[in-house]
């Protein structure tokens, strides 16, 4: 059998690492907070309002890579459990523009809270060397997410063929 090289294999082990440590991080999460009341697309989505105050559904649609009706039904679902405000748009009063209310804001704080910890003694579990090697890679890790992220706002030519 032919050995594959480890960098060949890099991408795969990079989504694979993530996708487990999304699920692990989900799992404790929820272990440590049963009583959270909200989804991790409803966190995500609030924690975006939360960065982005004021923003539209469909500019939150493209910060979430999501279609703009699944954003629309999740944020007036969520609007309607008293954790967005939903007001006319600053320019254009025929949109609509979404901010975290008290609730909202509180249920991102109490999601972040446990996600920091979980991390902080996850962390603290590891020996000096990996949290080393952690420290180091974290440069890396913050061009990968801002390559992917460049790469989310260029559309490929199999989707600018199927635009065309």
């Amino acid at each position: 059998m032919k050995r594959v090289p480890a960098e060949a294999m890099l991408p795969e082990a990079v989504a694979d690492l993530v996708a487990r440590l999304r699920r692990a991080m989900r799992k404790a999460a929820r272990a440590r907070t049963p009583t959270m009341p909200l989804s991790v697309a409803q966190l995500e989505l609030l924690s975006l309002v939360q960065e982005h105050p004021g923003a539209r559904p469909g500019d939150l649609a493209g910060l979430l890579h999501l279609a703009a009706n699944s954003v629309s039904t999740l944020a007036n679902a969520m609007s309607s459990a008293g954790m967005l405000d939903r007001s006319p748009g600053a320019t254009d009063k025929r949109t609509v523009a979404f901010t975290l209310t008290p609730q909202g804001a509180h249920l991102v704080r109490q999601w972040r809270t446990t996600n920091a910890a979980l991390l902080q003694s996850a962390i603290a579990a590891l020996n000096t060397q990996d949290r080393q090697v952690l420290t180091e890679a974290l440069p890396a890790l913050e061009r990968l997410v801002a390559v992917i992220d460049e790469q989310a706002q260029t559309p490929t030519r199999t989707q600018a063929a199927r635009t065309a």
